[in-house]
């Protein structure tokens, strides 16, 4: 019996040391995770959930002042003068005396028509006129020799009158002669076509040999001078109505500038012509088609380099704004809806505002409502904004507003990331790698 008791006895002292044995390992491993919870990734815990510092963002600070309100409206090139070489005498084209696309002067010979028609009749008129004269040399002859014997009755009245109406026919004679002769000389002077203004001559319309001038003036060529050019275009009536509204209620008022009544080219490829117009005047009648209104500017061309017909944009200086603000194009979102800028408050926060855009002056937005004199305009770093989180405005400088951060990253915050997220992304590759074990051993 006593030796009963004692193998139990035996066996249960063995189980207790076995549940000792398996609870002292447990106890350490608890206690040694405890240890790990409060080892230095718990104290990573609080700063990767600690704020970051607000981003930095390139801001303008806006001030009204006078600016020039330029408009931009298409147009098209035209010769100042033009005209058309036609064939003013009937016969066969016998030469070409010009270069096509040359220049030419006025009065310069350029077609030749056969000239012996007219030539022959030139010698007629001649002949006829040299006839006239002689019969005026003898009716004046007689006339005069019957007035002293009609004072001594040696010949009747009538006799002297009709010598006195004979002379009269025979001058009359002579000066049909000339004229005639007048008109020979001009239709012969017609068979040497002349060029009627100085300018570019086109192509020849004609060749040598063809039959020009019957029935109709044929046309022969044109010239066009191209020095200087017109360039006309067209306004819409509504703007002209709403820009003299302005004028009258004195929210604009008439450019006076030096560029007041000068005009810019801008070509077809968007550059701009290097010489400067003027405007010379405006329609007084609105197209009843169109609704448009039209205006000539004139443009040196001396160098031949602007062609007729060619469609280009005529930039306009018409008014001028005492209180016009610029700020860069790209802190403007333009959208279907309307046009607005982001406005930094004094407390850093950022908020949309709707704005009215003007023109484009110089890679700049005219703003003509919505912001006022002092307020700050976002410009760049739209990407850093967070949802409800103050930024740090500093100066905008264009030549720098691209410019890649220190370490050659990009760094781009999305809306809502963590705050262990958004730390290690803003110190760099160690401290994405100093939060990812952290993260792990959680």
């Amino acid at each position: 019996m006593s030796g009963l008791k004692y193998v139990l006895a035996r066996s249960s002292a063995s189980r207790r040391l076995r549940r000792s044995l398996v609870a002292v390992p447990l106890a350490l491993l608890i206690a040694a995770c405890g240890q790990k919870t409060e080892g230095p990734g718990a104290a990573a815990g609080p700063g990767a959930g600690a704020a970051p510092p607000p981003p930095e963002v390139g801001v303008v600070t806006v001030q009204p002042r006078s600016v020039g309100l330029t408009t931009e409206l298409p147009g098209r090139l035209e010769a100042s003068r033009v005209a058309q070489v036609r064939a003013r005498a009937a016969g066969i084209l016998q030469k070409r005396l010009f270069a096509e696309g040359s220049d030419v002067k006025a009065g310069q010979r350029l077609f030749q028509i056969d000239p012996a028609p007219y030539q022959a009749t030139l010698a007629s008129t001649q002949a006829t006129l040299a006839r006239a004269q002689a019969n005026l040399t003898q009716a004046t002859a007689q006339a005069e020799r019957y007035k002293p014997l009609l004072e001594a009755n040696a010949v009747s009245k009538q006799e002297y009158i009709n010598a006195v109406a004979a002379q009269k026919q025979a001058e009359a004679d002579v000066a049909a002669g000339r004229a005639a002769l007048q008109t020979s000389q001009i239709n012969l002077g017609y068979a040497t076509v002349t060029a009627p203004i100085s300018g570019r001559i086109g192509r020849a319309l004609v060749t040598e040999g063809a039959l020009v001038g019957q029935g109709e003036a044929t046309p022969l060529a044109l010239i066009q001078q191209i020095n200087p050019m017109y360039v006309n275009f067209t306004q819409s009536s509504n703007d002209v109505l709403r820009l003299r509204r302005a004028f009258e209620s004195g929210k604009f008022k008439r450019s006076s500038g030096p560029n007041s009544a000068s005009v810019q080219v801008l070509l077809e490829d968007g550059s701009v012509y290097g010489q400067t117009g003027k405007l010379l005047f405006s329609d007084l009648s609105v197209d009843p088609t169109s609704g448009q209104i039209t205006l000539r500017a004139e443009v040196p061309n001396p160098t031949g380099f602007l062609l007729p017909g060619m469609y280009v944009r005529v930039r306009l200086e018409q008014a001028e704004t005492q209180n016009g603000i610029l700020v860069p194009q790209q802190a403007v979102t333009r959208g279907t809806t309307g046009d607005s800028v982001m406005v930094v408050a004094a407390d850093g926060k950022v908020a949309p505002r709707p704005v009215k855009i003007g023109s484009a002056i110089d890679g700049q937005w005219l703003v003509l409502e919505g912001l006022s004199a002092g307020e700050t305009v976002m410009v760049d770093g739209f990407q850093k904004l967070r949802p409800n989180s103050p930024v740090k405005p500093v100066p905008w400088q264009p030549q720098a507003s691209g410019a890649a951060p220190a370490n050659g990253t990009p760094v781009v915050v999305a809306p809502g990331a963590s705050g262990a997220a958004s730390t290690a992304a803003a110190s760099g590759p160690a401290a994405a790698s100093t939060a990812a074990p952290a993260a792990s051993s959680r």
